[in-house]
């Protein structure tokens, strides 16, 4: 399916938030997750099942100032 993550178009074989991560080299433990605008906790990324076009955003913490 196709889906869009941080504003790239890319083709998955994943079925839910956790393989996607997974699948993208994206470390699990230092991400924040968005799903069409919606926050998506740690818990519930193996349960968020993923549909052709969703948008996810990954955003991991950065240090500065």
């Amino acid at each position: 399916m196709q889906i869009l993550l941080n504003g790239q178009s890319i083709m998955t074989e994943a079925t839910d938030l956790s393989a996607l991560l997974r699948e993208q080299h994206i470390d699990i433990a230092v991400v924040a997750c968005a799903v069409n605008g919606q926050f998506v906790a740690k818990s519930q990324y193996a349960e968020m099942r993923l549909q052709h076009g969703l948008r996810i955003e990954a955003l991991s913490p950065m240090q500065g100032g």
